[in-house]
């Protein structure tokens, strides 16, 4: 692994996107690292926000306008992580001559050769290779601060509620699942007989599809609340819940609400959605040797994170017993921020 050789502090910047949990976790290796570093955010335009651009090293896909700006003199080492941010850094790097250093989170879409490092939680299938530094779980973490502020706000508003508060945390449809209304019932049906007969406070969060909504509205049982994400809500149950819930459901697609949960040492039960017609998860499980071998394009296997909460007693799947240990995972951002030093040429 080539390293950056220099008498001066290196230059770092972070190139991140306008998704805040995948951010968070630049800033939190970026505050580990206790170097100084620039932040250089990369807004995508409107068609690009959900829909995907072709990946090449570009900024074609970036509202430049909205963006911040990106100039010389370049970095010596990039943090970044998702497709658009990606791109901008791969542009970076040609601009500097190729010196510029890029360590990413998450998986490459392709250019492995490019990346100085790679840094891949369990749910990435990725080849082994001494640029890869695999991770049992993301870096994410809830702000425990807003967390705290939040549940004090809201203490009051649900001190009346019966106990066991039982926060459900609902995602959205993401390859190679399907989350329709079957799948909402489901879900809902499961969801109350584990709430018992405690509060069932149900979330919604922005890729939550409307067929989903319009079931959890129809069918909310008794001792329930239902709460529909809005861009422009100020009255957002999301922190409040992860401070006061006794415990939670998560739907299996979000990796971000079940990691933070974990960390928090809360009962946790997964709801894992059901996969799209046609589709077996067995399809997964013959992919990893190939990946391994880097055979198979890198994939991603949702699944992977949810056996590793269950080995890890830090989950259950939804319908079992929910697990009353307080464990949290280990965490791993040592290894991350020496792997950086390496790169950078100082000693951890």
């Amino acid at each position: 692994m080539e390293a950056v050789h220099s008498n001066q502090t290196p230059r770092i910047w972070l190139v991140i996107g306008d998704k805040p949990g995948d951010n968070a976790q630049i800033e939190i290796i970026a505050e580990a690292l206790g170097l100084p570093y620039e932040v250089k955010r990369v807004i995508p335009k409107p068609d690009y926000v959900l829909g995907k651009p072709r990946f090449k090293a570009s900024l074609y896909h970036l509202d430049r306008e909205r963006s911040d700006k990106l100039e010389a003199p370049w970095p010596d080492v990039i943090l970044t992580i998702g497709r658009r941010p990606s791109m901008a850094a791969l542009w970076i790097q040609a601009q500097s001559g190729g010196r510029s250093k890029i360590v990413l989170l998450g998986r490459p879409k392709r250019w492995m050769e490019r990346f100085s490092l790679v840094i891949v939680p369990t749910q990435y299938q990725m080849p082994d290779d001494a640029k890869v530094l695999k991770l049992d779980l993301p870096l994410m973490r809830s702000n425990e601060t807003a967390i705290a502020d939040a549940a004090d706000a809201w203490r009051e508003r649900l001190a009346d509620l019966p106990r066991p508060l039982t926060a459900l945390l609902i995602g959205g449809q993401t390859k190679p699942f399907r989350f329709d209304a079957d799948a909402a019932r489901e879900l809902l049906d499961a969801a109350r007989k584990a709430a018992g007969q405690g509060f069932l406070y149900l979330s919604t969060s922005r890729r939550t599809p409307p067929a989903v909504i319009e079931v959890l509205r129809e069918n909310l049982p008794p001792n329930s609340r239902l709460y529909c994400w809005s861009a422009d809500s100020s009255d957002n149950p999301y922190l409040a819940l992860m401070g006061l819930a006794d415990r939670f459901i998560v739907t299996g697609d979000s990796v971000s609400m079940m990691v933070e949960v974990a960390r928090m040492g809360k009962p946790l039960a997964i709801y894992a959605l059901p996969y799209q017609k046609g589709f077996s998860g067995r399809l997964l499980r013959l992919g990893k040797p190939l990946n391994r071998l880097g055979l198979l394009r890198n994939t991603r296997d949702l699944t992977a994170i949810h056996q590793l909460l269950y080995e890890k007693q830090l989950a259950v799947p939804l319908g079992e017993d929910f697990l009353t240990s307080g464990k949290r995972p280990a965490d791993e951002l040592r290894r991350v921020t020496d792997r950086i030093r390496e790169i950078i040429s100082l000693s951890p």
